[in-house]
């Protein structure tokens, strides 16, 4: 049998109803997620100018212990970034930055996560509504071609269009929502990227400005000359 016919034959034995419901349940997903991140990102949420006034006050005074109790009491990704730069700062700049880089990418995937649903749901949902939507006009015109072109049957037809139409339409309910809960868990991941940014270059500055000044070797022969002043006055020649 055709290939063609075969795919017909499915199509016509399933009907719109099944993409329908897969639709609604991936409707149910979408919510669910985006009430789920919402309260995730409400619950991490916090005040962060008071947070970096008040981290920048206790560096500035060489307060650790009071820096260190600022970070702890906030529930931002930003702090839990800057606290383990900070716990490695005893072990120099490059240990605090690694330690802060490390801490981002694990943030990072806390605050990603599910997301990549929700954007191939808001780009695909409207595909599978359409495919609902064919496979229904496919159901009208078979219909149509057995009760011939009757005004009864050219009515029955319009009917089952316009019942196809609906699962364009439920495509469409699904993916506009999951889009712009997308778009703004997005914006907010941006900003929380860009606040630890901020807070981890105030930690860095007060590293960097404690730091202790790197030792200055000189290599003198037996008159107290310093060879480095004959090396490079013999290279200048």
């Amino acid at each position: 049998m055709d290939i063609v016919i075969q795919s017909k034959l499915l199509m016509l034995k399933l009907g719109a109803a099944p993409v329908m419901w897969f639709l609604i349940g991936l409707s149910l997903v979408s919510i669910t997620i985006i009430v789920e991140r919402a309260w995730f990102f409400f619950s991490i949420s916090g005040d962060f100018e008071l947070l970096a006034r008040d981290l920048a006050r206790h560096l500035r005074e060489d307060d650790l212990h009071g820096a260190r109790g600022v970070l702890l009491a906030s529930r931002s990704s930003e702090a839990g970034v800057v606290l383990a730069g900070l716990d490695e700062g005893a072990r120099g700049v490059n240990a605090a930055r690694e330690a802060m880089a490390g801490a981002v990418a694990v943030q990072r995937t806390r605050l990603d996560r599910r997301l990549g649903f929700l954007g191939t749901l808001g780009n695909n949902a409207p595909f599978v509504g359409l495919f609902g939507t064919v496979v229904g006009i496919i159901l009208a015109f078979e219909e149509l071609s057995h009760v011939g072109a009757t005004s009864a049957a050219t009515t029955a037809v319009m009917d089952s269009i316009a019942e196809a139409l609906v699962a364009t339409a439920i495509g469409l309910l699904v993916a506009i929502p999951a889009v712009a809960a997308y778009n703004a868990f997005q914006r907010k991941v941006r900003g929380i990227a860009a606040n630890t940014d901020a807070l981890s270059h105030v930690l860095l500055m007060h590293l960097e400005a404690n730091a202790p000044s790197a030792p200055v070797f000189r290599l003198e022969d037996a008159a107290g000359h310093d060879l480095r002043v004959f090396a490079l006055a013999r290279e200048g020649a």
